[in-house]
């Protein structure tokens, strides 16, 4: 397991500020106060002690974030931090002490840091009259490779493309296509498929895969790429059909919206009904205006909680579809088990069928952290521990990145570039299929262990 430690690796650079008299600390939103600035424009106004500095930070940030002491933004090294406090609060980041906060106006305070460390996640907390106060445990440090870069070619992304499923009995669903700068109709693309896939496609989020993926290729670290962001489907417009029929009451029984429902259907089920949608319906459609390959060796599947398990089972169900996963805080629970009787397994049996059962051909990066959730469906760190241990057994290849983080996308996303370099290492358009084999270094480290630590 590759714990990320950071904690050593990071100094601070303290930005020089005055009082500035200001008569309130007004609890406005960001609406009213002014224009959101980026962290590199709020450093640069406390660099220069401006007169505007408080108006800037109360429109950049909520004001439950400032009084909840959570308001952060950052670029690269450079990061910005803002709070709301009665006394003189101390910064902490990865547990050490960091730059002294200034004052913006009355109990407005802020600190400018510079944190060395990128591609990873980082925490910060403040103590404040001698209690710890506010703080996160999921700050990302984008590298450059996660920002666009001069030179380097953006691919385009489609209009949403509208679809009705008939393996989903009309259920409607919405995605898009990302094609790169170098994708010739000529030659096939690979192809990567990403789960909730709205969440992926801005490239000033917080997941700026797109910004990753143009400069990867630019690069030659991973293949001219097709991408599929398909989001969740909605079955509210197909009364009385089977699968709305059975998503309704899921939605009765556990007290969650049709939509919300309809997602877990889709994600949670451990079948081969959602491999088949992709591939007889969605692929289909992509396949039919773009050359992309067919073999599994230049095909990765991707999501996040639910759509982590759902591209894991993906591949597990259709290794000949999908050979390469990456599942960020991957919901391997007990969510969808016993919903369906047709449905034998949940979730939660993964670690067992990845043991027992035959072994697929398939390379898997599982990313979590220690606070993530532990809900009536189960435990999160510990279900991503008990798959990982279940795939160093059976020889996988595989990497399991484990943090400190919650049930957030700050610690896949800040590391999102190394994981796609490592999915993808060893590609060769020429081949079309590979055999995966643990990695030599991965094989000779020793198995994982649990401690207990908060009580």
């Amino acid at each position: 397991m590759t714990m990320i430690s950071p904690k050593s690796s990071w100094l601070f650079t303290v930005t020089v500020a005055v009082l500035i008299p200001l008569s309130s600390a007004q609890q406005t939103s960001p609406a009213s106060m002014g224009e959101k600035k980026s962290a590199l424009e709020l450093i640069a106004l406390a660099g220069a002690n401006s007169a505007d500095l408080r108006n800037a930070i109360n429109a950049s940030f909520e004001a439950k974030q400032l009084a909840g002491g959570t308001a952060w933004t950052g670029h690269g090294h450079d990061f910005f931090f803002a709070t709301e406090a009665s006394g003189t609060p101390q910064l902490f980041i990865d547990g050490r002490r960091g730059p002294d906060m200034h004052l913006a106006g009355p109990d407005l305070w802020y600190a400018a840091a510079r944190i060395e460390a990128l591609g990873h996640p980082h925490s910060f907390f403040y103590m404040v009259n001698n209690a710890k106060f506010g703080g996160s445990l999921d700050v990302p440090a984008f590298g450059p490779e996660s920002y666009q870069q001069p030179g380097v070619p953006s691919g385009r992304l489609s209009e949403k493309i509208a679809h009705t499923s008939k393996i989903y009995d009309g259920m409607k669903s919405e995605y898009w296509i990302y094609v790169p700068a170098q994708y010739k109709a000529e030659t096939p693309a690979a192809l990567m498929v990403f789960q909730d896939g709205g969440g992926y496609i801005h490239r000033d989020g917080n997941n700026p895969v797109l910004n990753v993926i143009d400069n990867l290729i630019a690069e030659k670290k991973i293949p001219v790429l097709i991408c599929v962001f398909i989001d969740p489907g909605d079955i509210t417009d197909s009364p009385g059909t089977p699968t709305y029929n059975f998503v309704k009451n899921y939605s009765g029984k556990w007290l969650r919206s049709l939509k919300d429902s309809m997602r877990s259907t889709l994600y949670d089920t451990v079948s081969d009904r959602y491999g088949r949608y992709l591939r007889d319906e969605i692929l289909a459609e992509v396949a039919a205006k773009y050359n992309i390959r067919k073999d599994a060796y230049s095909r990765a599947i991707t999501g996040l909680s639910s759509g982590g398990i759902c591209s894991f089972n993906a591949a597990w169900q259709m290794p000949d579809q999908f050979s390469r996963v990456i599942s960020w805080i991957g919901s391997f629970e007990s969510i969808q088990w016993k919903e369906d009787p047709a449905v034998a397994d949940g979730g939660q049996d993964y670690p067992e069928k990845v043991l027992h059962e035959a072994k697929r051909n398939v390379r898997v990066w599982l990313q979590d952290g220690s606070n993530d959730l532990d809900v009536r469906y189960g435990n999160w760190p510990l279900a991503n521990l008990r798959l990982a241990t279940a795939l160093k057994f059976r020889e996988y290849d595989f990497h399991l990145s484990f943090g400190e983080g919650t049930h957030n996308t700050a610690h896949g996303a800040s590391e999102f570039p190394e994981e796609m370099i490592w999915l993808w290492r060893d590609y060769d358009p020429g081949k079309t299929s590979q055999n995966y084999e643990i990695d030599i270094a991965e094989k000779s480290k020793p198995t994982f262990r649990v401690a207990i630590v908060n009580r």
